[in-house]
């Protein structure tokens, strides 16, 4: 199967800095019964399967390590079989949660062409490290947050797909019903 032959599928993907507001998009729009490809749980499990234990420090070091010695694409195409899962079954709206790298971009991208629609979510860092700080799953203090971010521009090419996003929505305040109000927005102005 092709993505030509796919003409009613849509993918839609949140790409931002940590602490954006990636997750409550994806959670909100959860929420509303699409289903999701998980990238991050195609690293956890690699994790698991390793005998690795999931802190902030081996979760950064463990994308690096794999990505570096299975191939940047060693996410997305693991990604990929999941979405034509998804799509086999008779799904044509699917999330994509947790599209980080360029690579994963392109690949995505070269499979999908237009059917894939991109949302950049972005905030001031100040208050995403605020946000980071506070969070319940995975807190970051500041200088952590800091290293992740410059970590992630460095070794994992996270900018590129922020930069080329189709759409942005600015989240710079705390109040998730305004989010959730531009994701309203959105998904009615890209019938999703």
């Amino acid at each position: 199967m092709s993505a030509h032959e796919l003409p009613n599928v849509k993918i839609l993907a949140f790409v931002g800095m940590p602490g954006a507001g990636k997750s409550s998009a994806v959670d909100y729009i959860s929420t509303k019964g699409l289903p999701k490809v998980y990238f991050g749980g195609v690293i956890y499990q690699a994790m698991e399967d390793a005998g690795i234990e999931r802190t902030p420090e081996s979760e950064t070091k463990f994308r690096e390590f794999i990505r570096e010695s299975e191939g940047k694409d060693f996410v997305v195409k693991r990604a990929i079989d999941q979405f034509y899962s998804l799509i086999d079954a008779g799904q044509h709206k699917i999330l994509a949660d947790g599209l980080y790298t360029w690579t994963e971009f392109k690949y995505l991208k070269q499979e999908f062409h237009s059917r894939l629609i991109t949302v950049a979510i972005t905030a001031p860092r100040e208050l995403r490290y605020t946000r980071l700080e506070h969070r319940k799953e995975r807190p970051y203090n500041e200088q952590e947050a800091r290293e992740r971010d410059y970590s992630e521009i460095e070794n994992l090419e996270k900018g590129g797909p922020i930069a080329i996003a189709d759409y942005t929505i600015v989240n710079n305040n705390n109040n998730l019903d305004t989010l959730y109000e531009q994701i309203d927005d959105l998904l009615a102005a890209i019938d999703f």
